[in-house]
């Protein structure tokens, strides 16, 4: 066996219940977990993956493994996955995430929720699985997860899942749904800043706010004094669509109605974003609240590093790992996949030896077996 790497990486499961009867325990657990967390990082995304890269990689795998009684099936793969109890995955992951990562006053911890749209099961009444994640977009590094079956139960999984993090000194960043003044609270009491979008699920808060910049545009149209917001204009051309975004931010003004029940509140703010698209210009405007002063660029660089989740995550585990296709509905096994998947996901993100796409780490980490030992140094 490896010295280096296989000690470390068991030490994170050590704790993980096997869910199995005794008669059926054939391979061990963590031969199992090791072999999927191994193929997901190799390029596999499903149960018939795992035991397709098991037999190809069988005489790599000796060297941490026994294999006593061989590969797993695809179908123990898919048993396990449904019965392991997911708090307890969950568990494993955050004991590596406080082991590998270095907190640091200022990170950026993105919140947002996803949906597994192929694990719906109608004849069932199954919603699909809908995951909501914190994400370190500097670090590109999932720091936790809370699954829910609807999109509208994020409300009741923010709460939870803003317990398991150390907020203080970060800047944290929800859309709408999770612009509430419980989570706001909570945010504050862990000495974390942040920025929420504001829409109409708060009563007056939208309306408050969009008149506090109509009041501003107003004046500004009229050639009168008064209090100007602090500006920030930037542009970029990703992905061959050039946008351009225009930031105001303006202290809570006297107007806003319940402003007192908004912990920290201490700015407004305002960015409209303008862009072409299929030959077509359009725009948008979005509101946000926050805790942090009225200083324009720095806002402006939160809202903007929020979409981080959206494309350095929830794209790319559509993109590379197939999760939007996934018919996984029994058990646990589609929450302890999309784990799994994210997992395998940030520690691809910390891999600076192989350059290119998710997809193209994945096969030169499948292909070379340098790379994937390398990977398991980082557990």
């Amino acid at each position: 066996m490896a010295e280096q790497a296989t000690p470390s990486f068991f030490a994170h499961f050590a704790a993980l219940e096997d869910p199995r009867i005794d008669r059926t325990k054939l391979h061990p657990l963590l031969e199992i977990v090791f072999i999927a967390v191994c193929a997901l990082l190799s390029g596999a995304n499903d149960f018939v993956g795992m035991e397709k890269f098991g037999k190809a990689k069988r005489d790599w795998l000796k060297k941490y493994l026994e294999l006593k009684h061989g590969i797993p099936s695809h179908d123990t793969f898919g048993r396990v996955m449904h019965a392991l109890a997911p708090q307890q995955f969950v568990d494993c992951f955050r004991s590596w995430v406080r082991n590998f990562h270095e907190r640091k006053k200022g990170d950026h911890i993105c919140i947002d929720g996803k949906t597994a749209r192929a694990s719906l099961d109608r004849a069932a009444e199954q919603n699909p699985l809908h995951v909501v994640s914190a994400w370190a977009t500097d670090q590109g590094l999932l720091l936790g997860q809370v699954a829910v079956d609807e999109k509208s139960n994020e409300i009741t999984a923010i709460p939870k899942l803003l317990e398991m993090l150390e907020l203080a000194g970060a800047l944290v960043t929800i859309d709408a749904m999770g612009c509430q003044r419980e989570i706001a609270a909570k945010i504050h009491a862990k000495g974390g800043d942040y920025i929420l979008t504001v829409k109409g699920n708060q009563e007056h808060l939208e309306e408050d706010v969009m008149a506090a910049f109509a009041a501003v545009d107003d004046r500004r149209d009229q050639g009168q004094a008064g209090d100007a917001p602090t500006v920030h204009e930037s542009a970029d051309d990703d992905h061959g669509r050039a946008e351009q975004r225009y930031c105001e931010a303006l202290p809570v003004p006297e107007t806003l109605r319940n402003r007192d029940q908004w912990a920290g509140l201490r700015s407004i703010c305002r960015v409209t974003r303008t862009y072409i698209e299929k030959g077509i210009d359009k725009s948008e405007v979005r509101y946000f609240i926050s805790t942090l002063p009225a200083k324009a660029k720095r806002l402006a660089v939160g809202v903007r590093g929020h979409w981080g989740i959206e494309n350095k995550l929830h794209w790319v585990l559509d993109m590379a790992f197939a999760e939007d296709r996934s018919r996984v509905r029994l058990g646990h096994g589609q929450e302890n996949l999309a784990l799994l998947r994210r997992w395998a996901l940030s520690v691809q993100l910390q891999n600076t030896t192989v350059k290119g796409s998710m997809e193209k780490k994945r096969l030169q980490t499948g292909w070379n077996d340098q790379n994937l030992e390398k990977l398991l140094d980082l557990f």
